[in-house]
């Protein structure tokens, strides 16, 4: 890790990386790191190169804060904000279900993330409850977007190359 976080713990591991619970010794904030394992696959060096690429563009209350990111060892680290779990997580903490409201809550911002995304010409692609995070508030904040696409070509910059676009005339 940079010198200026603590790590406090592993938060989770998936296939491509290892997340973090990590602290900033400079102003104390509490921030998760997702570690991408070393790697010659140029498939998944994409993947983390346009998770970089998406996440620098997208901006939203219930989409995880991307803070910054920096290249260690070969290795590139993803600094967000820390959200204290996931909706999986939740769910497994409420084994005979969630209340109705909250459901409804959880529901509507997971629609209002989706929405923002579409507006931005990305597609996800890969929601599922360990990717939605849900703080102690219940605000919930889509992660991962390892697997996104961009839409519709435009006059910006592709997020991918070309014959991975897909287009809706």
């Amino acid at each position: 890790m940079q010198n200026k976080y603590e790590v406090m713990g592993i938060v989770g591991e998936g296939a491509y990386g290892i997340v973090y619970k990590c602290k900033n010794k400079e102003n104390n904030e509490i921030v998760a790191i997702k570690k991408f394992k070393e790697t010659e696959d140029e498939i998944v060096k994409k993947s983390m190169f346009r998770e970089l690429k998406v996440l620098k563009i997208l901006k939203h209350d219930n989409i995880v804060e991307f803070k910054e990111a920096f290249k260690k060892k070969g290795n590139l680290y993803l600094v967000f904000e820390y959200v204290e779990r996931n909706l999986l997580e939740l769910l497994q903490e409420h084994p005979k279900g969630l209340e109705p409201n909250l459901i409804r809550t959880i529901i509507f911002q997971l629609c209002l993330s989706i929405k923002y995304i579409h507006d931005m010409g990305l597609v996800h692609r890969d929601i599922k409850p360990e990717n939605l995070l849900v703080d102690g508030n219940n605000k919930l904040k889509l992660c991962d977007f390892g697997f996104a696409r961009q839409l519709v070509r435009s006059n910006k910059e592709p997020l991918t190359d070309g014959y991975e676009m897909v287009s809706f005339s």
